[in-house]
Order: C-alpha cells, then sequence, then structure tokens
C-alpha cells in the first residue's frame, strides 16, 4: 500500500486535537526533544526557543526576570502555551511568563506557528507553544540526580525518579536553581537574583483494558529581585534605578483527564478537566505594593472516529467533534484598588470540529471550525485548514496553512490595573487575525540534510495598544491593518559521523497599523548549533551561536522609541561520561562577554561559567 511506504516520523500533540505524525503536519512547526536540550545543556525553556524560526525573545534584566515570546511578529499574548495539555497563559495579562519556566524534565517541546484559535480557542491568535514533560516507564523505575553550581553563585538541584507496573506508571521530577545574578540598573551596586522551585508530576492508570486515567500536576514558587523603573516625573524619569525591589509568585496547575477507546481504537472518547492558579505579590523598597491572583478552570470533552476508504485514493481518515467550557476569574489588590477589580469573572462556551485526511500516502489534509460563545465579548467563529504533500522520490514536502485568530482583551486591559497609572478600558473589541503561510522542505543525502523555507503573512484587525497620550494610561484598538509578514529558514544535517548542525533565519516585518515598527521584533535573527559526538560515545562538544538584529523598544524618559542595538550570543560546552551512570559536564554562556540590552535600560548578564555531575539508575524491566 502507498501509505506503507511513508516514514509519519514524529508524534506532534498540538498540532491538532489529536496526535498527528510530523510529516503530515501542513502547519509550520518545530520540535526540539529532551535529548537536544540535555546536549546543549539548556536550562531554561526561553533559552531553547531563541533558535527557533519566527520567534523573539525578551527577558527583563536578570534570569528569572519577566520573559516574553512572541511568534511571527505578534504580541506574547498571541501565543498559547500548553504544559502537558494545560493552559499555562496567566489570567491577568493572557501571556506566559517564560522566566520561571526551567528546563529539567522535559521530553519535548512544539512550536506551531500561524494562526490556531479554531483549534484552541483565544490567545492562539499566532500560534501554540506545547511544553510535554517526561511520562513514567512500565515494569521497572529509574531516577537520576542534577547537581550543578556557577561563577554566578548557581546553585541547581534536580531529582527525578520514574516507574510503574504492568497497569501503571508514573513520573515524578523537583528542581531548585538560585543565584545571586547581577545587577540589571546602570546605577548603584546591588546584585539581583532569583531563586526557583518546581515541583512537577504525571502519572496514568490502565482502568480497564479500553479506559485509562492520567493526570498531572506542576507547582512553581519562585522570587525574582528586581531594580525600578522611575515614573515621577523628576530628573530620573525613566531610568531603571538600583533598588530593594522584589516580585514572588505562586504557578499551580494541572489535569485529570480519561481516554475510552472503542471498536479497536476506531472510536475514542476523551473527557479532560485542568485548572491553572496564580498569585503575585511584588515590593517596593521592601513593602508590599501589588497583589493578585488570577485562576483558570476548563473542562472538555471530545470524541474521535477514525475510519479508511481503500476503494478512494487508499484513504485514512478522522473526524473530531468536541465541546469546551473555560472560567477564569482575577482579582487585583494593589495600595488603592479600583472597584471594578474586586473581583472580576469571564466564561467562555466552545464547540469544535476537527477532520484530518491522509491520501496515497502522500497527501494531508486537516481543516477544523471553531464557535466561542462569550459572556464579556461577541461571539467568535475561527477557522483553519492545512496541508501537506509529498512529492514522490524527491525528498520534497510541501506544506501550507491558513486561518483566522482571535485574541480578547486582558483582564488589565478591561478592567485596569491601578487608578493612579492604569485605568481599564470597558469598550475595547477583540483582536482579529487572518493569516496564511506556504514553504517547501527538501531532504538532500538520504536525509542527512535537510532545508526548509516558509513565507508568513498575517494581518491583524483591532490591535490593542496602551495610549501613552494620557494620564493616566489606557488601552485602545489601534485604527487601521497591523501587517506581519516574513521568511522562515531552517536547515537540519548530518554531514559527517557523530556531527550534527542545526540552524535558523528569521525575516519579519512587522508593522502597526500607522506603519511603525512595532517593538522588541528584530527584523532579522538567526541561530546555529554545532554538537560533536566522538566515537566512543563518552564525550560531546557543543557550541551555540544566536545572532539578534537591531529593534525598537520603548522608553520613558520622553516617552518614544528607542533603537536597541544588534548582538550576538555564543555559549560553548561539552560532557563526558565517568560511567553509564555518572556523567560530568560545563558550559559558559556569553563566551564573548556581549554588552547588550533586550528590554531598554536593563542590563544582561555577561561571561559566566557552569560545571556539574547527572547521576542515573535503574530502567524498565528487560
Amino acid at each position: 500500500m502507498a501509505g506503507e511506504a511513508t516514514d509519519l516520523g514524529e508524534i506532534l500533540v498540538s498540532a491538532g486535537r489529536t496526535p498527528a505524525p510530523e510529516v503530515t503536519v501542513g502547519a509550520t512547526h518545530t520540535v526540539i526533544t529532551g535529548e537536544e536540550l540535555e546536549r546543549r545543556q539548556v536550562r531554561f525553556v526561553a533559552d531553547a526557543l531563541r533558535a527557533v524560526p519566527g520567534l523573539a525573545v525578551s527577558q527583563t534584566g536578570a534570569t528569572g526576570g519577566v520573559t516574553q515570546v512572541r511568534v511571527r511578529g505578534a504580541e506574547a499574548n498571541h501565543v498559547l502555551v500548553l504544559i502537558d495539555g494545560v493552559e499555562a497563559s496567566e489570567v491577568s495579562q493572557g501571556e506566559f511568563d517564560f522566566g520561571g519556566l526551567l528546563a529539567a524534565d522535559i521530553e519535548r517541546i512544539e512550536v506551531i506557528r500561524g494562526p490556531q484559535s479554531a483549534r484552541w480557542g483565544t490567545n492562539a491568535t499566532a500560534g501554540v507553544i506545547s511544553i510535554v514533560t517526561r511520562g513514567g516507564i512500565r515494569n521497572g523505575i529509574a531516577g537520576g540526580l542534577r547537581l550543578e553550581t556557577g561563577t554566578d553563585r548557581t546553585v541547581l538541584i534536580n531529582p527525578s525518579v520514574r516507574g510503574g507496573a504492568e497497569a501503571f506508571d508514573f513520573a515524578l521530577s523537583g528542581v531548585f536553581r538560585r543565584n545571586d545574578g547581577f545587577n540589571i540598573s546602570d546605577f548603584g551596586s546591588e546584585e539581583d537574583g532569583h531563586r526557583n522551585a518546581t515541583l512537577n508530576a504525571r502519572f496514568t492508570a490502565d482502568l480497564a483494558r479500553t479506559l485509562v486515567l492520567d493526570g498531572n500536576l506542576r507547582f512553581t514558587d519562585r522570587s525574582v529581585e528586581s531594580d525600578e523603573q522611575d515614573f515621577s516625573f523628576g530628573p530620573n524619569q525613566g531610568l531603571v534605578l538600583d533598588a530593594y525591589d522584589w516580585t514572588d509568585t505562586q504557578e499551580a496547575l494541572g489535569g485529570l483527564g480519561l481516554t475510552w477507546s472503542l471498536m479497536d481504537g476506531a472510536l475514542v472518547q476523551e473527557a479532560r478537566l485542568t485548572a491553572n492558579d496564580n498569585e503575585r505579590q511584588g515590593y517596593t523598597a521592601g513593602a508590599l505594593s501589588l497583589s493578585n491572583k488570577g485562576f483558570r478552570v476548563v473542562g472538555s470533552y471530545q470524541a474521535t472516529f477514525a475510519f479508511q476508504t481503500p476503494g478512494f485514493a487508499d484513504a485514512r481518515h478522522s473526524l473530531t467533534a468536541g465541546a469546551e467550557w473555560k472560567r477564569e476569574s482575577f482579582r487585583n489588590d494593589p495600595p488603592a484598588p479600583p472597584a471594578s477589580l474586586a473581583e472580576q469573572s469571564r466564561r467562555t462556551r466552545s464547540l469544535v470540529a476537527e477532520y484530518r485526511g491522509e491520501f496515497l500516502g502522500r497527501l494531508f489534509l486537516t481543516g477544523a471550525v471553531r464557535f466561542d460563545d462569550n459572556d464579556a465579548f461577541d461571539d467568535a467563529t475561527t477557522y483553519s485548514a492545512s496541508a501537506a504533500y509529498l512529492l514522490p522520490n524527491t525528498g520534497t514536502r510541501l506544506h501550507a496553512s491558513v486561518g483566522t485568530g482571535v485574541t480578547n482583551p486582558t483582564f488589565y486591559e478591561q478592567f485596569g490595573f491601578d487608578p493612579a497609572s492604569f485605568i481599564g478600558n470597558p469598550n475595547l473589541q477583540p483582536e482579529e487575525s487572518f493569516g496564511w503561510d506556504a514553504g517547501i522542505e527538501q531532504s538532500f543525502l538520504d536525509g542527512r540534510l535537510v532545508i526548509d523555507a516558509t513565507y508568513f503573512r498575517a494581518d491583524l484587525e483591532n490591535e490593542i495598544a496602551t495610549d501613552f497620550s494620557v494620564f493616566p494610561f489606557t488601552a485602545i484598538n489601534l485604527p487601521g491593518t497591523s501587517e506581519r509578514q516574513g521568511l522562515e529558514l531552517s536547515l537540519t544535517a548530518s554531514p559527517l559521523p557523530g556531527l550534527s548542525v542545526t540552524g535558523s533565519y528569521t525575516y519579519i516585518l512587522s508593522e502597526d497599523g500607522a506603519g511603525l515598527s512595532e517593538l522588541r521584533r528584530p527584523k532579522h535573527a538567526a541561530a546555529l548549533n554545532v554538537g560533536y559526538a566522538f566515537p566512543d560515545g563518552r564525550a560531546r562538544l557543543f557550541g551555540d551561536v544566536i545572532y539578534n538584529g537591531e529593534m525598537p523598544d520603548s522608553e520613558f524618559v520622553t516617552f518614544g522609541r528607542a533603537r536597541l542595538d544588534d548582538y550576538v550570543l555564543v555559549n560553548v560546552g561539552g560532557d563526558y561520561a565517568l560511567s553509564e551512570s555518572v556523567t560530568l559536564y560545563g558550559r559558559v554562556n556569553n563566551l564573548l562577554d556581549e554588552d547588550y540590552e533586550e528590554i531598554f535600560g536593563f542590563n544582561t548578564a555577561g561571561v559566566i561559567g557552569f560545571v556539574g555531575v547527572r547521576l542515573a539508575f535503574g530502567g524498565p524491566a528487560q
């Protein structure tokens, strides 16, 4: 059969409502495996995302500081972030702070670019970033311990254990990381460090031959020291001043799911309940100055029916229909809270349908439509479609996608934050986007060299921005159409035994309705990673080069715009296995001691070195 000759590759969970082989996905995507994170000694997910085409990362000062990830020139709250299938974005701002997401025990990271609201709802306007942590193992037990220290007085402890029996499995991991940091201000000498403690747990249990229960729970308690940006309209207006400030954050998310398979797996039903709780306390000069709490609960059900039509194009089909209910609530307690933020909540009820088709083992089609019934905004209908085609005997894969997206105003934008500085706008309209992309992936040398080129474009209506012409500030819908377009290139190569090379380049032109370049989106960005494993398999070396082109940013000295210079970051490292269970490793970040800014006025780290040891034991039963 034609389909039997096709290598369907790796599974992507977030590419749709049901799992799909990577080669069949028409939407542009990137997968970062846990093995790659280990080889490159990545400690924060945001650092791995810097090498993904189409993504821009901005970190506020010190390690652990607020970190935004933008996809294809869109805003940070236009990308949906999932952790083990749970929506992780904060309720308050509609975006996820990657500053607290450590890379310990991650199985893979999936990045789907382009509008995905038809599958995942609001906030998936520009794409989806799905993080999948390691699951358990059946009939055995395995564990590990990582210990690390660095020149910035970093301490990292990461124990983990995975195990199970014939009918269940579990995974449990914890990571504690702290450092003293550096001074993120140009004034004074106080160092700004951070502390992060994260626990993650997963399990699956076979309740019956066709009924599986699964669950996950993740909790993070972190504290990040910072300095104060002066908004006193005095001589230091807009500057970042050395101060005794910090923010404490507690994040908890988890879910329970039931999967019931019938008709020899042709009909699969899934019911799931997930929740996300986020609390934050901010301190200025040692005194409490900010306190808020956001909570989200989502209940969903879907059924997927798969069938074949051998007499018609040797085709395979799957139909998915589902329903979802979501409730979000938020409470903000600044020193003088506006009455509108005593506590607010919003509810959404959704219906979603998706079709997948595979024809002759070479043509793959996907389509989805979603209806959202909102209690706070106009109801929304979104759609998406994608296609992938394998040209016979050429190593060529064509792919394209088209879709619409919607992003509702955040709680801050709708209700305000502090009546003395930022007030809400109850008349805001949701942002609406239409986007498409088309590309070609070409394989050479029996798959040892793969190059992908993709052109994309997206138009955004009702873009929400802060109006700095009035005080207190507020949010408004901008007139006109905001345009985003560009080119993404990626390369994967294995030119010699043991040698691996990956690279990416992105050109993005992102402008608002007035034709001004959007902030913190470089027009040019590139990344290169080279790894080498020695023939005996005991030693490995790697080198990363990250280029970020110049980009505009807002500055609050004159409430105008600043131009941030381009920069190049070089990271190198390696590891050596003393035995099957003991590995030593080390790395140097920012080897060239590059002096740069990701956000105007905030310093970044210089050269830092790390050394550590990784211990492992056990494994599945033989």
